[in-house]
């Protein structure tokens, strides 16, 4: 071949190669579609793994709470609340506008703490004690144990020992207990008495209690848990947590607070489904459809226990006004101990105080500011309580609304005006209802509002629910 056919035939390769690149190009081979099969569900492992988690939601709950309160006062010291809240508070939904708080959250693992608190010359107070179930095993105060100055060791399950002479001894179920004091004020006026006895609540460790005040110091502060959210509500941040870390908490927490006799039938199902205390959540040895199962147990039960919350969870209903009756100790009754814990409605035992709220009128209408109402309460008929009753006004948030008195509760404290016949009338309205009732005014906001009724060391006809507040009367 010459030199200048060499050179024709390179031409006409690399020419016929330029056109097929400006052709049209060949279509894509055919890809069959990708079929994504979803793994089986064991759905008797799910349903198993639902109902622990409605039993273990309430301690694996109360644990995140303590580690945020841990965030802003150490474990085994008292938090306390100095002035009445007003509407500025924005930290607790539906605050009680007639006590001072005093919390605390105890540790007896390592040994007893000792609560002192001081004489209150006959004024109420109370140390509400609910263990890590959020059950109420104690309720020291003016209803159980008076108003002297008292010593008070609380004790946890394994503990045991001999207490000094004058200290008497309240048995725990659980490591952990968190204490909701209460002491009652009688208006703004009272604040500073009521913070003077504050300052007298003690807790000390057993280990520096001793008969000379001066050595009973509290223990130091122990070192703050490293990434402690004090941002996200603690139910927010349980609701994220994946199966293998709430049942892996979970684990954890039993061991210093363990099930009762009662919790027997929940204890099987608890380790056929491999929970043992103290021990991480073991997932590795599941098949794939129980491991399916298990994963999806949280989500699903959140959702049920968000839906029981919001309904009346079998809740009284009389007159608009829903209250419950058996709060604080729930038994085996483990899904409304769920989904009260996530209310955080803070339970009191019944005989401590009943609560009961409102959103509508007598005729089923929701309350708004734009109405006035009447709450009329018959001679001698106001709720029956040996530490009195109040009504108080929330927000369609659950807090305090602003008004220009700054009246955010109404009861027994108050100077009201009674009816010639012995009966009484609440105005529940936006405007000053006018001379001679303004005593007697609890403002409303413009918009929806919310009433809550509470009874202090409510009597028998409240406890066996013979007496139920009136309804709220429209008045045109």
């Amino acid at each position: 071949m010459t030199r200048m056919t060499r050179s024709l035939v390179a031409c006409a390769i690399l020419a016929s190669g330029l056109l097929a690149s400006c052709g049209p190009e060949p279509p894509p081979p055919k890809v069959a579609p990708r079929i994504v099969v979803a793994p089986p569900v064991n759905e008797q492992m799910k349903r198993l793994a639902e109902e622990v988690y409605v039993y273990a939601y309430p301690l694996v709950l109360m644990d995140v709470r303590r580690q945020v309160a841990s965030g802003k006062a150490p474990v085994n010291t008292f938090a306390h609340k100095r002035a009445l809240p007003d509407a500025s508070a924005t930290d607790v939904a539906n605050p009680d506008a007639n006590m001072l708080r005093s919390t605390a959250w105890l540790d007896l693992s390592s040994e007893p703490i000792v609560l002192s608190v001081p004489d209150t010359h006959g004024r109420y107070y109370l140390m509400s004690m609910q263990d890590a179930w959020t059950n109420v095993f104690a309720s020291p105060g003016k209803r159980v144990t008076g108003t002297d100055k008292a010593d008070f060791a609380i004790v946890g399950p394994r503990w045991k020992g001999t207490l000094p002479g004058g200290v008497e001894e309240i048995k725990s179920p659980t490591d952990m207990v968190w204490v909701d004091g209460r002491t009652q004020v009688n208006g703004k006026g009272d604040v500073a008495a009521v913070n003077k006895i504050q300052d007298q609540y003690k807790l000390t460790p057993l280990s520096r209690w001793s008969k000379t005040p001066a050595s009973r110091k509290p223990a130091a502060a122990p070192a703050q848990a490293a990434r402690i959210d004090l941002k996200t509500l603690p139910a927010e941040q349980v609701a994220k947590m994946d199966a293998r870390t709430f049942f892996t908490r979970f684990a954890e927490l039993l061991a210093g607070n363990p099930p009762t006799k009662d919790d027997a039938p929940m204890v099987e199902k608890m380790k056929k489904l491999g929970i043992v205390a103290g021990q991480p959540f073991d997932l590795s040895k599941l098949d794939a459809p129980a491991l399916e199962g298990i994963n999806g147990a949280p989500k699903a039960t959140q959702d049920a226990i968000v839906a029981a919350a919001k309904g009346t969870g079998g809740a009284e209903i009389r007159n608009g006004w829903t209250f419950h009756l058996d709060l604080g100790r729930y038994g085996t009754n483990y899904g409304k101990r769920a989904f009260v814990a996530w209310l955080g409605l803070d339970s009191d035992a019944p005989e401590d105080e009943i609560q009961m709220s409102t959103r509508l009128d007598g005729g089923g209408k929701p309350l708004d500011g734009a109405n006035k109402y009447v709450l009329h309460f018959d001679n001698s008929k106001t709720a029956p309580s040996d530490a009195g009753w109040s009504v108080t006004l929330y927000n369609e948030k659950k807090l305090l609304a602003a008004n220009a008195i700054e009246r955010y509760a109404i009861g027994d404290r108050d100077k009201l005006t009674a009816n010639p016949d012995g009966s009484l009338d609440i105005f529940i309205q936006n405007t000053n209802p006018g001379a001679g009732k303004e005593s007697n005014w609890l403002p409303a906001p413009k918009g929806s509002f919310n009433l809550v009724l509470r009874a202090y060391w409510p009597r028998q006809d409240v406890l066996a629910g013979r007496w139920t507040p009136p309804p709220l009367r429209p008045v045109t």
